[in-house]
This record gives C-alpha cells, structure tokens and sequence, in this order.
C-alpha cells in the first residue's frame, strides 16, 4: 500500500508499505479520507520523529481483530488512530482500536467523518474530564457561564455543540475572523456571546467581564493556549476555577493560586480514560445522526497523500480557519 510519512522540517514522503494486520482488539480500515491536525506538523519537530502522522479515519472496515464484535467488513466507520503507533490515516490502509472507532451514519460523508475523531475527543475531555462539566446524560440545571477561547477551532467549535447538549449557557466565546461560524453554533437566547480578541488583550479581559456580569467565572476551555488566551483568561477566572488547555503554557507564565489549571491531551483516551472515549466516540456518531452534531466545513486537499504537504504548510501557516483540511486517499497517484 501506499503510506506518507512526515519527517522533521515538514517534508511528506510517500513510500511503499505492507498491508498492517490488526491485532485482536483492533479494526483494519480501507481509508477513504483521512483528517489532519496541527499536532501532524508540530510533533516530528518537537520528537525529531519521522512516521505517518495522521490519526483522523475515515472508511471502510476491511477486517477485524478475534475480539470485535461492533464492526464487521463493509461498515462505514470513523476512528481515531493511536497517536504516535503505527498504520496512521495518512495511507491506504490504517489501524484503530475498536473503542475509538464509530459508526458513520449514512448521511454522515467520510470528508465530514475524516474532520470530527481527534478534535472532538479533545473538546469531550476537556469539558467533562478536565473541567468536570455536568454531561449531557444529566444536563446543567441552572446557568454555568463557560469560557470557550478559540471557538471557531475544530476543538472549540466541537465543544460548543457538546456544551449545548448539557444545557451549559451562557457560553462565553472568544473568535476572530470566523465569528458567522460560532453564531450558527450558539444560542443568543440563552445569554451566549461572542467577544472578538482582534481588539486586543485588554478588549477582550473587559469584555469577559462584561459578560460575566454578576457570575463567576468558574470555567474556561482554552482551544487556542498561546498568543496570550491563557494569560487573559488569569485576570479574569474567580476563586476555585478551572481551566484547561490543549498546549503547555509558556514557563514564564504562573497561573495565579486560585485557579487549578489541567492539560487536555487527547491520547489519554487511548490509556487511562478508554472508557471515557468509548462512550463519546458512540454518542457523536448519535450526535451525528440525530442532527445536533455536526462536523467542521471541510477543505478537500488535492492528491490524496501527495497533499498532505500542502495541507500541513497550510496548517503550519495558520491558514486553517474554521475548516478542516482533509484528504481522498484515493486521488493519490499509483493507486488503483
């Protein structure tokens, strides 16, 4: 099969490999799309590693491991690959555990499903694992006004949709360029706003003020964690908050002693909260069905892997606003 690999300095090589086999617990999916994310970039600098980096599935089940009894050969399926292992999305043919891997609805497009596995995991754990937020089985009961920095992001847009599901109003969401995205996504009614950080640090600690007014502000998701979110979110976050965020905060940063702050990392799903990533792998693709939920607007790449360097340059670029760059394996040059 044919597999791209992304080496250190944003190089993509499309190399020859064998078909992976899964092993007992796993599915083996003939990948239609895959997703990207900016970790696909950013982790062969950071771990000077060269591999297939995708980890957002989208495709066919081609065979399944002795203990798989979900999935069967022909489903349409999307999953989340295990950060770091091998047999990625980026290639024909890709391996995912069966509790990360979900059932696309029919009116569910692979393009739509390639977008949704590891950003909307994140927005579920930082939610409701890190910020310890009522869940949607058993819904808020009176106003928790939530901070979602960057909520034109996958991670952020996702984590309105999830956040609407526990009836958590009024959320608070900070956006630039791409607000008419999160104004689909929010409910005026119930007191959600839009504050635009193009005005700048002090505009934006102001405006969370503002729309705090007499509540505190007891709970931030931080999709963005650089160019000062978090910093913003310090001045404002009352006694016993909690923040979260999805990149380590610079070291010269302290977070002041009455906030606890936490790292949402996506991987966990794949070690100590699998069962956590069942559940809300199954009740997306309910989401999904029953209109609720719906994928980030996607981008199609041209050239299947012959893409992905594209697609990453224009990742690394910042040139991702809210959309999801995603890939057709089968556009790739070779393949039959």
């Amino acid at each position: 099969m044919k597999e791209a690999i992304v080496a250190p300095g944003l190089t993509v090589e499309i190399i020859d490999s064998p078909i992976p086999k899964p092993n007992a617990d796993q599915v083996l999916i003939k990948v239609h799309v895959s997703g990207s994310n900016p970790k696909d970039w950013k982790v062969p600098n950071w771990r000077k590693v060269t591999a297939n980096q995708g980890d957002d599935i989208a495709g066919i089940v081609e065979e399944v491991g002795d203990n798989v009894t979900e999935f069967k050969p022909g489903d349409r399926v999307a999953a989340f690959h295990e950060i770091m292992s091998p047999h990625g999305s980026y290639a024909e043919y890709a391996i995912a555990w069966q509790h990360t891997t979900f059932h696309l609805p029919q009116k569910t497009t692979f393009e739509e499903g390639a977008a949704i596995p590891l950003a909307a995991m994140t927005s579920a754990v930082g939610l409701y694992a890190r910020l310890g937020l009522p869940q949607p089985w058993t819904p808020a009961t009176e106003p928790i006004p939530l901070v979602i920095y960057g909520a034109a992001s996958a991670v952020g847009a996702y984590a309105v949709q999830l956040a609407r599901q526990s009836n958590i109003h009024p959320l608070i969401c900070v956006a630039g360029k791409s607000q008419a995205h999160v104004e689909k996504l929010i409910d005026r009614s119930k007191g959600d706003v839009i504050i635009d950080y193009r005005d700048g640090d002090d505009a934006v600690v102001e405006a969370l003020k503002k729309a705090a007014g007499e509540s505190k502000l007891l709970y931030a998701l931080d999709a963005v964690s650089e160019n000062n979110s978090y910093v913003n979110l310090s001045k404002v976050l009352a006694e016993g908050s909690k923040i979260t965020l999805v990149l380590p905060p610079s070291e010269e940063h302290k977070f002041p002693s009455h906030i606890s702050q936490s790292i949402t990392l996506v991987g966990s799903v794949h070690s100590e909260e699998k069962d956590f990533g069942f559940v809300y792998f199954r009740y997306i693709a309910r989401g999904l069905q029953e209109g609720w939920f719906k994928s980030q607007p996607q981008v199609i790449v041209p050239g299947g892997l012959k893409g992905i360097q594209t697609g990453l340059e224009n990742l690394k670029a910042g040139k991702a606003n809210a959309i999801k760059y995603v890939f057709r394996i089968e556009e790739t040059e070779g393949i039959q």
